[in-house]
Formats: C-alpha cells, structure tokens, sequence
C-alpha cells in the first residue's frame, strides 16, 4: 500500500514549495508575470501537499 505516514507527500510539498518561492522570485526579478504565476501555483501544490501528509499523519 501507499506511504501512510504522510512523510513522502510532506518532503514532495517541501520541495514544490522551494521550487516555487524561487519560481516567483525569479520571475519577480525578470519582471516576467508568467514565471511568476507558475511559481505561485508551485507553492500552493507544496502547501496542499504538505497538508496531506499532514492529515495522514493524524490518520
């Protein structure tokens, strides 16, 4: 069966998040409002991540 205890689904959400703070700051820099769209979408994929692994902790 899957991983139960949420550890995969946080280390995958702290990474996506990494990636989009960087993504956003990035394209902040660049003044490019495309990488920094896609890099506010990448931290909110790491925040609901995170909270599933979260919650499968609680489980």
């Amino acid at each position: 069966m899957a991983d139960r205890n949420g550890l995969s689904d946080k280390v995958k959400g702290n990474v996506n998040k990494t990636k989009g703070e960087v993504r956003d700051q990035v394209g902040n820099a660049k003044n490019d409002p495309e990488m920094q769209s896609k890099g506010k979408k990448d931290r909110a994929k790491g925040d609901m991540q995170k909270g599933i692994g979260n919650f499968k902790d609680k489980l």
